[in-house]
C-alpha cells in the first residue's frame, strides 16, 4: 500500500495491477485501423479472460462466493419474509409487550437491522479470508499475460 502526501493525505491506495491501465484499446493494434482483421492473428485480451475463466482457480473463487452468498441471501430473505408475515398474520403476538413500551415487533424490527450489519460483517470477513487473495492472484495473472502479450505485439511491429 502507498500513502500519499498533500490534499489526499490519509487515503491509502492498494497496489492494484490495473490501477494505471487504460480501458481503451484492449486487444487492438495501433498499426491497424479499428475493425481490420490482423495479418497475423494474435490472441487478444478476451482470450486471456476466457482462459482465466475456465481455470480451476477462478472456478474455486466463484464456488466459494456462491457457497456463501446463496445460503446467506436465502436465510436473510426468509428472515425478512417471516417478519412481514408475522406482522400481518399475528398482530397480537407482535404487539405483545417485552419490556415497558417495547413489544415483539420492535425487537424483531431491530433484529432486522442487527442481522443486516452482521451479514455485512460476515460477508466482508468471508471475502477477506477465503476469496480476496485468490482473486488478486488471478488479477495479477491476467495483468502479466496482457503485459507479455503487449511485449510480443511490440516486438512484432518493431516499436
Amino acid at each position: 500500500m502507498d500513502k500519499h502526501d498533500g490534499p489526499d493525505a490519509g487515503t491509502i491506495r492498494l497496489d492494484d495491477p490495473w490501477y494505471d491501465a487504460l480501458a481503451v484499446g484492449w486487444g487492438e493494434s495501433e498499426s491497424e485501423p479499428p475493425g481490420a482483421v490482423p495479418a497475423h492473428p494474435t490472441p487478444g485480451a478476451s482470450d486471456i479472460y476466457l482462459e482465466v475463466q475456465r481455470s480451476a482457480a477462478f472456478q474455486e473463487v466463484r464456488s466459494r462466493y456462491r457457497g456463501f452468498v446463496v445460503p446467506a441471501t436465502a436465510g436473510f430473505l426468509l428472515w425478512y419474509v417471516a417478519y412481514v408475515v408475522a406482522a400481518t398474520v399475528a398482530p397480537g403476538v407482535m404487539a405483545r409487550p417485552v419490556s415497558g413500551a417495547i413489544n415483539v415487533a420492535m425487537v424483531a424490527g431491530l433484529g432486522q437491522f442487527l442481522s443486516t450489519f452482521l451479514l455485512t460483517w460476515a460477508y466482508a470477513r468471508h471475502a477477506r479470508l477465503r476469496r480476496d487473495r485468490a482473486a488478486l492472484d488471478l488479477r495479477w495473472t491476467v495483468f502479466e499475460q496482457e503485459r507479455d502479450q503487449e511485449r510480443t505485439r511490440a516486438r512484432g511491429t518493431g516499436r
